[in-house]
C-alpha cells in the first residue's frame, strides 16, 4: 500500500449485511472505505471520493452494476471488482465488457476478496511505475500499436479502449509476440496470483480482449495458454 496515503475503496452493495461485512474487513486491512447502496449513490460516491478501487455488486436498485461501471469508467479508469450472484459466463463477459477488471461469485470467502483487492491495487501501483519508466515507448505488431507510457492502444489506426486489466494482459502477451504464455504465468504476471487457480478469469479476459482488438490476434493453444500473433 502507498506510503503516502491509504488506498480508498468504494463498496457498492445493497444488502446491508454484506456491505457491512466487506466494509469492516477492508477497513481492518487498512483501507479508507466509502459505502453506497444503489446505482445513483455509487456514481455520486465515486465522483465525491475518487476511490482507487470499486467493489461493485451487479444487482442494485436504481440502475445495475453494469451501468454503474460504464458511468464511472467514462469519468476515470479505475479497477473494479464485480460481485455477481450467478456464475454465468455471459454475465461475466458483460461485466468485463463494461470495464470490470475482476469478478467474484457469491457466496465468496472474505479472505479471497481481500486478496483480490490487494492484487488489483498492486497492479495499479506497478502500472504507474511501468508507465513512468516506459514513457515514449511504443510497440508495433503489424497494425497493432501499443503505447505503454500513455496506456493507449490502436488497432488498424482506430484507438481501442481497454480496461486496466485488458491493457496489462495485452502488454504481457506483446512482450513475447508469437510465444505461448501459460495461464499460470498470465495469472502470476498480470493478476499477481502465483499458484492460484483462476484459469476462467484468464479465459474470460482473453475473450473480452479479443472482442476489442480482433479475435484472430490472440491464438489459443489448447491445454496450455495464449499467444499474441506478431503481425497481420
Amino acid at each position: 500500500m502507498s506510503s503516502l496515503r491509504r488506498h480508498r475503496v468504494l463498496v457498492v452493495e445493497d444488502e446491508p449485511v454484506i456491505n457491512g461485512a466487506v466494509t469492516d474487513r477492508l477497513t481492518a486491512e487498512g483501507y479508507d472505505v466509502t459505502q453506497a447502496v444503489d446505482g445513483p449513490g455509487a456514481v455520486r460516491a465515486f465522483e465525491e471520493h475518487a476511490p482507487d478501487l470499486v467493489v461493485l455488486d451487479v444487482m442494485l436498485p436504481g440502475f445495475d452494476g453494469h451501468e454503474v461501471c460504464r458511468r464511472i469508467q467514462a469519468v476515470r479508469p479505475v479497477p473494479v471488482l464485480m460481485l455477481t450472484a450467478r456464475d454465468d459466463e455471459t454475465d461475466v463477459l458483460v461485466g468485463l465488457g463494461v470495464g470490470a477488471d475482476d469478478y467474484m461469485t457469491k457466496p465468496f470467502r472474505m479472505r479471497e476478496l481481500v486478496a483480490r483487492v490487494a492484487a488489483l491495487l498492486r497492479r495499479v501501483d506497478r502500472a504507474a511505475e511501468l508507465a513512468e519508466a516506459a514513457s515514449g515507448g511504443v510497440t508495433e505488431l503489424g497494425d497493432l500499436r501499443i503505447d505503454a507510457g500513455a496506456r493507449r492502444v490502436w488497432a488498424a489506426d482506430a484507438e481501442v479502449h481497454l480496461t486496466p486489466t485488458e491493457f496489462d494482459l495485452l502488454v504481457c502477451l506483446a512482450g513475447a509476440p508469437g510465444s505461448v504464455l501459460s495461464r499460470d504465468r498470465l495469472l502470476a504476471d498480470v493478476w499477481g496470483w502465483p499458484g492460484a487457480s483462476g484459469t476462467r478469469t484468464v479465459d474470460s479476459h482473453v475473450k473480452a480482449l479479443r472482442a476489442k482488438i480482433g479475435a484472430d490476434r490472440v491464438r489459443t493453444v489448447h491445454g496450455v495458454g495464449y499467444a499474441l500473433e506478431p503481425g497481420r
